[in-house]
This record gives C-alpha cells, structure tokens and sequence, in this order.
C-alpha cells in the first residue's frame, strides 16, 4: 500500500484567485490589498491566519488573536460566495484521488478551512475516498513549516500505514512543507516553474495531472 497526500488549493481545486478575492474583500475596510505577483510569491502556502498577519504587520498594523480570528471569519463566507458560484477542479482530479485510493490511504494537507475543503470534495464526489484531513489550523504551524505533514504521518501511523508516502503540491511552500517532513513531494507546476519547484526540493515536476501516474508517484 501507498499513501498520498494531496495538496488542496492550486492541485486539486483552482482555488488560489478566489482566496485572493476574499482576501482583498476583507482587507479593503483596512486601505490594504494583495496583488497576484505578490499573492503567488508569498502567500499560496500560509493558512489565511498567517496571510492576515504578515499582510498587516507590514503595514504597521499590530492585531492580537482575537483579531486575526474576526479577519478568518470574516474572510470565510466570502470564500464560500465565490467558490460555489465558479467551483473548477483542475481536470482529472477526481479520478486521481479516487484511483490513489485504491493504492493506499489519501489525505489532505492543506492550509485551506476544513469546511471549504469538505465542502470541494463532497462535490468532486471523492469525500469517501479521503481518510483523513490536515486544515489550516489543525498543525502547530502552517506550511511551509513541516508541521502540517508531521501531523499527517500522524494520522497515517494511527491508520496502521507505515509504508511508502508521497505528496502532491503546487507550492513552494508546500513543497519545503512536505521535504522538511522527510515525506517525498511531486510537484504539478500549475502556478510556478518546474526549474523553481525543483529548488524548492521537489523530486519530480509535471505539468499536469495526467502525468500523476502511479508509477511515478510510487518512484519519488
């Protein structure tokens, strides 16, 4: 048996202009915004705790946890608005979780909230499939920090699996995430270079999914 687990955001759902949205529609009663370059340079792997707080301490704002909490529930329904009116999977994403499945235990391991990411598989009609989810909050630290796939060997250990684990990222973050963790990382380059996802420590790059065969997620 083999384990994978899957990024979210940017691999399976393309989901990361939605995030950016909500982000900005939350950051405007503040005068503060996110471009995309810089949304994709910094911020694709932080939960959105992590993006609240590093986009306000550079503009001087200091915010307690009380307030970072209001931002992330403000942000959430806003997410949600969008994502159900333009809900897009990246092709062939469900079929690959379902098939992974068969090979061995799948996972989430995401930054995403739990409900948006329950809510994404429940209609790609693959929930069953998934064993176990890792969201923003469920770690000591978001990515790139190896805490969110730690916790998920966690999750694999307390299912019995202590075979071969490979994931699935998008991200640089994600990436450093899964490497720090000593889990084997293939990367899609759906939003960054396979030259810079490749220094980031991934072992294999493709540019699709459809080039997420088992053999070569089983040989990373």
């Amino acid at each position: 048996m083999y384990a994978t687990l899957f990024d979210f955001d940017g691999v399976l759902v393309d989901s990361e202009p939605v995030h950016l949205a909500a982000f900005n529609d939350v950051l405007s009663s503040r005068g503060v915004s996110i471009d995309e370059k810089e949304y994709a340079a910094r911020y694709y792997s932080l939960d959105d705790a992590g993006v609240f707080r590093d986009v306000l301490a550079r503009g001087r704002s200091t915010l307690d946890e009380e307030q970072v909490r209001a931002l992330v529930a403000a942000k959430a329904p806003r997410f949600m608005e969008r994502f159900e009116a333009g809900f897009r999977v990246f092709p062939g994403a469900p079929e690959l979780v379902l098939r992974r499945a068969e090979r061995g235990p799948v996972g989430i391991v995401s930054s995403a909230l739990v409900a948006e990411i329950d809510f994404a598989l429940q209609r790609m009609g693959v929930r069953d499939a998934v064993r176990f989810i890792i969201a923003g909050g469920d770690a000591t630290a978001s990515k790139p920090d190896p805490a969110p796939y730690r916790a998920a060997l966690a999750a694999l250990s307390r299912l019995g699996h202590n075979e071969g684990v490979v994931a699935v990222e998008d991200s640089l973050g994600g990436v450093a995430s899964a490497r720090g963790a000593g889990v084997a990382c293939v990367a899609v380059a759906h939003a960054y270079s396979a030259r810079e996802l490749e220094d980031a420590g991934a072992q294999r790059v493709v540019k699709s999914l459809a080039e997420l065969t088992d053999a070569l997620l089983e040989e990373s």
